[in-house]
């Protein structure tokens, strides 16, 4: 059944399912709401999301990912067969799903994605990395004897990879990503400011004013927060200099990964790297600037993907076409062989 095939970006912040033959139908954040004491799911997505620091002491609002990979492999699973649920409603056949992974995982981890999958109502579960899948998601044709580079920066993980011939040359995962940053401002404001601010908040100050390269016109924001020295609420003024220095340590340490694979890879191949430039996808790849600071450090033009948060979810999609030449559970598929696009 064509449309029962679905890909699923199961993301550290957010999680998108391509259903075939319909395209991205669902983009929640990967949040669920429980009861402490049955257990029973409350709320999944953003309705979970609004709860976050919010709850009562019985219920409890969690991301079961953290830094890419499954920390509670039971609310994971319950959050999948509740998106399923949510795209495909009743339904008579189990779909087969395809779900993205970070390029550098270990067997357990690989194991753990592919069982939630299962337990969550799939027919057969496949695997891909997400720096192919984004390549493929921004239109790049992974399958040419020709070198690209793709930087997916995602929430937990940020995944820098060199494709040719359909397969991954070189590449690396790194657990430093949009919730680095995030981090990041927090600790800025506590230190800065003596304030302390939640997560929502320095999401929304990253959304709003974060850069990592100066804007043309400086830009400021009204922040929230509690006072650290009187306990009671302060309003106070962030501009988007202070975010620079705050994602500083963070951005540097992407730039370091990105200079680490391309430092590994063939002359030849960066060589076409040079030419065709380097692809960023994913979330974080839309803090300002970011296109612009990789570009000054490597010397090699720099753009950020149409829809790039769709990106890995469409590549997903695109993999869907060709889930009969894959095998279940497959890590490193396109190393393989597996798929030929």
């Amino acid at each position: 059944m064509a449309g029962n095939d679905i890909g699923i970006d199961l993301g550290t912040a957010s999680v998108l399912v391509f259903v075939k033959g319909k395209g991205v139908v669902l983009c929640e954040p990967s949040v669920v709401a429980v009861e402490k004491m049955t257990g029973k799911i409350l709320a999944v997505g953003s309705e979970a999301q609004s709860m976050l620091g919010r709850t009562p002491g019985n219920i409890v609002a969690v991301r079961p990912l953290r830094e890419g990979v499954i920390s509670d492999y039971e609310m994971t699973e319950k959050m999948i067969k509740e998106f399923i649920k949510k795209v495909l409603g009743f339904r008579l056949f189990k779909p087969n799903v395809i779900i993205c992974i970070p390029s550098v995982i270990t067997e357990v981890e690989e194991r753990a994605v592919i069982d939630a999958g299962t337990q969550a109502g799939a027919k057969r579960v496949f695997l891909i990395e997400e720096p192919v899948a984004a390549a493929i998601g921004a239109g790049i044709d992974i399958a040419e004897p020709n070198g690209h580079m793709v930087v997916d920066i995602g929430g937990g993980t940020a995944d820098i990879a060199v494709i040719s011939l359909g397969g991954i040359v070189e590449s690396t995962s790194i657990k430093i990503a949009g919730d680095k940053f995030d981090e990041a401002v927090i600790k800025d404001i506590r230190r800065k400011h003596n304030v302390l601010i939640g997560e929502r908040t320095a999401e929304e100050m990253k959304m709003t004013i974060g850069c990592v390269y100066p804007y043309q016109e400086e830009k400021t924001m009204q922040v929230k927060g509690r006072c650290l020295m009187t306990g009671l609420p302060r309003i106070f003024t962030v501009s988007s200099a202070e975010m620079i220095e705050a994602f500083e340590e963070v951005s540097a340490k992407i730039v370091e990964a990105i200079h680490s694979v391309l430092e590994r890879t063939a002359p030849e191949l960066v060589g076409d790297i040079a030419t065709n430039g380097i692809v960023m996808t994913g979330g974080g790849s839309l803090i300002y600037g970011f296109d612009k600071l990789i570009e000054a450090k490597t010397g090699i033009a720099t753009r950020v993907a149409d829809d790039a948060i769709s990106c890995v979810a469409y590549g997903t999609g695109k993999a869907l076409e060709n889930i009969d030449q894959m095998q279940d559970g497959t890590m490193n598929l396109t190393r393989r062989r597996q798929m030929m696009f």
